[in-house]
């Protein structure tokens, strides 16, 4: 347990939620030199990392920046103003890049020895450049636009994370000074492949950039090329939005229009780039010195993802078949009458996303149901989701599609989708201008009998096909009529304003959900200063919110035990004496994006127990979620469903160690220490073996991942044993379970 003399009123108390942003990238970035995952998906996630800072950068830094050009120097609850936190983000961004160079250093070698050759031009063959040659002067020379730039050729326009080539020139003949630009185009792919084996085992790649690098001084022949730079810009892609404005959905086109030419908050360049040509460019894009990175080596690594080759299974994760309800199948595929029978949680991507879609399409075709309402917030380009609503309403159902066009990066998609959903005859919202609409819900109204029955879906998930694939998230689907009419206040909300009135089931953000979280944890302390069992598990993706954050020391303090799964953003500092030592955060990275939101109270009751108060949600405790956000939290009643979350769900999350780290005193995270467990557990492998309890048509041998992981638990020397401290497993008498 960490000494220490922070006071529970001290801004110590709170870690700064734009570094454990980066921390949270950093182990993104340590999964990429994990040996014990697949080469080519280590390289997928070494693009994944590189994407995660290029998006960090476009809003969070950004809007940093935005606060210090207008003066504000108020600090956050941390106590850091937005000068210092751009200080302190830009030293450990700096850091995570050269780790994100040295790691694209070590795979190339390695992919290299495993066929994935990507060359630099210099390297080439005689054969190979003369494919190269080929390549470029039929399918890239022709696209490309070099500009010489003076006076009559202004700076072009260079696109959000666009790459361009500068090149400083002397004429041959009369020596002008000259610069040059060679902008590298976007619709050509990333990574040229020159070469492949005819057992396709060996793959032959040169970098685009590095072509044109090569190439681009031909197109300026009487010039003599006096030095040459690489170099990638990043825009503030962050939108305000008027909340005056008439027509949103005009406004949202007008905005990501100036979204395109934003601003440039960070400006890469080649190591090496002459002198003169680093102050034209940092000139031409009107960048400060603090936004300016300098160094050698492979940029844009968000492109790497294209070196992911399905001709090398091998180097992939073993492929995995999600499982279908097997309780829907039981009745023949009837979503409807297994839903009637009884509750069904899925949880994905264990299980198939194609399970909601195929209750979508069946209420589109069923004949007997009148209406569908439906949120999106996500979805994909060719959403099956959006399309069975399109199928729904030109078959005359009443459609209501809620869709939320502040979705940041996919508000273009839901911009298209909306017009489509509008000229099948869908009757489209948009929410409100204040507040976005994350809650995941989708109703179906169906005609049996006299009476009208609602079929009801709430999850922690988007609708989103493809990202159902890799994150994981629950959904609940009941037939229960108070969740149907619970739902059915959420859209009367969103579109009449009016606030809902006696809800029976659910709990909703902006109104109540932080007072119904607040008040449970209030509950635990009653329990504890009262000698019962007093304990809170919750798994979310940020844990931010001042006011949750100091109420959880407040249970501490009390003898709460708590455990989080925070596998984001972590403001809260566990482990301290006197203000967290009952309190134990960990992180979970892996082959699926944690995704879900699971509370558990154990309610006087040692966890897991029967009586405990057991939610999901689509909230995580930030304060946008709970003040500026439209979102569920959803109580469990049914039994089963209940024991899925808790026993299996929440229960394999906190016993997981192969994905796991532990979140320190000081900010930092160590990764669990398995190298002396015979078998690790993983929960990500749990889930892929075994299916889901409400879900499934029969028996399962263990309702929960605890009674064969203890069981099985190798002993570990003593010495292992005492150093890890910081155990999540919820086994022993010590964890009160």
């Amino acid at each position: 347990m960490a000494k220490t003399e922070i006071d529970k009123d001290s801004e110590r108390r709170f870690f700064n939620r734009e570094l454990s942003w980066l921390m949270f990238n950093t182990r993104v970035l340590e999964e990429a030199s994990n040996p014990a995952n697949p080469l080519l998906e280590r390289l997928r996630f070494l693009s994944i990392s590189a994407s995660n800072l290029d998006e960090f950068y476009m809003v969070r830094v950004a809007g940093l920046r935005g606060q210090v050009k207008a003066g504000i120097t108020t600090p956050s609850q941390d106590g850091y103003t937005p000068q210092r936190q751009l200080d302190k983000i830009r030293k450990r961004a700096a850091k995570l890049i050269k780790s994100q160079l040295a790691c694209w250093e070590d795979l190339q070698a390695t992919l290299y020895k495993n066929g994935v050759k990507v060359k630099s031009v210099a390297s080439l063959s005689e054969a190979e450049m003369e494919t190269v040659s080929k390549i470029y002067r039929s399918e890239i020379m022709p696209i490309l636009t070099p500009m010489a730039l003076d006076p009559a050729h202004p700076f072009p326009f260079v696109p959000n994370l666009g790459f361009g080539i500068v090149l400083g020139l002397t004429h041959k003949r009369d020596k002008t000074l000259r610069r040059a630009l060679i902008t590298v185009p976007t619709n050509v792919p990333r990574f040229i492949r020159i070469a492949r084996s005819s057992g396709r085992k060996t793959h032959t790649y040169v970098a685009l950039e590095d072509m044109l690098s090569h190439f681009a001084p031909e197109f300026f022949p009487d010039h003599t090329t006096t030095g040459t730079g690489l170099f990638r810009i990043t825009r503030d892609s962050d939108i305000a939005i008027d909340e005056k404005a008439e027509d949103l959905v005009l406004h949202f086109e007008n905005l990501l229009k100036k979204r395109r030419r934003g601003e440039v908050i960070r400006l890469r360049l080649e190591a090496g780039t002459p002198e003169d040509l680093k102050d034209f460019l940092k000139d031409s894009f009107d960048a400060r010195e603090d936004e300016v990175f300098e160094f050698d080596g492979l940029m844009g690594m968000t492109g790497l993802s294209q070196l992911i080759t399905k001709d090398r299974p091998e180097l992939l994760f073993p492929p995995f078949t999600a499982r279908h309800p097997e309780r829907i199948r039981d009745h023949d595929g009837d979503c409807f009458a297994a839903i009637k029978a009884k509750d069904i949680l899925v949880h994905h991507p264990y299980e198939e996303f194609d399970v909601v879609v195929q209750f979508l399409k069946q209420a589109a075709l069923d004949p007997d149901v009148v209406a569908i309402k439906q949120t999106l917030y996500r979805v994909s380009d060719d959403s099956p989701i959006v399309q069975a609503l399109i199928d729904a309403a030109e078959r005359g159902k009443n459609v209501t599609a809620l869709v939320e066009l502040k979705a940041r990066f996919d508000e273009e998609t839901n911009l298209r989708w909306a017009r489509n959903l509008e000229r099948a005859g869908a009757h489209v919202v948009y929410g409100f201008i204040d507040y976005k609409t994350h809650a995941k819900v989708s109703l179906v109204l169906r005609r049996e009998g006299r009476s009208l029955r609602t079929y009801t879906h709430l999850g922690t998930g988007n609708y989103h096909a493809q990202n159902a694939k890799v994150y994981t998230d629950l959904a609940l689907f009941t037939a229960d009529a108070a969740y149907g009419r619970d739902v059915g206040q959420i859209f009367n909300y969103v579109t009449s304003y009016s606030p809902p009135q006696n809800l029976e089931k659910l709990i909703i953000a902006p109104m109540g959900l932080r007072p119904h979280i607040l008040a449970r944890i209030d509950a635990e302390i009653a329990n504890a200063k009262a000698g019962k069992p007093a304990h809170i598990w919750a798994k979310m993706n940020a844990l931010v919110d001042t006011q949750v954050i100091d109420k959880l020391y407040e249970a501490s303090n009390a003898g709460v035990k708590i455990d989080l799964v925070v596998r984001g953003i972590c403001c809260l500092r566990p482990g301290i004496t006197g203000l967290s030592e009952n309190i134990r955060v960990k992180s979970i990275v892996g082959r699926y994006l944690e995704h879900a939101r699971i509370l558990c109270f154990a309610n006087g009751r040692a966890l897991p127990s029967p009586l405990a108060k057991v939610y999901f949600s689509s909230a995580d405790w930030m304060p946008r979620n709970l003040n500026r956000r439209v979102e569920t939290l959803i109580p469990i009643d049914n039994p089963t469903v209940r024991r899925q979350i808790m026993n299996q769900i929440m229960v394999a999350n906190l016993l997981d160690e192969t994905n796991s780290w532990n979140l320190q005193p000081d900010g930092k995270y160590k990764r669990r220490d398995i190298s002396e467990i015979e078998t690790p557990f993983s929960a990500h492998a749990y889930f892929m073996k075994n299916p889901s309890l409400s879900g499934r048509g029969k028996s399962l041998k263990y309702d929960s991942p605890q009674e064969p992981v203890l069981s099985a638990r190798p002993k570990r020397r003593a010495a292992s044993a005492k150093a890890d401290t910081n155990d999540n497993s919820p086994g022993g008498e010590k964890d009160s379970a």
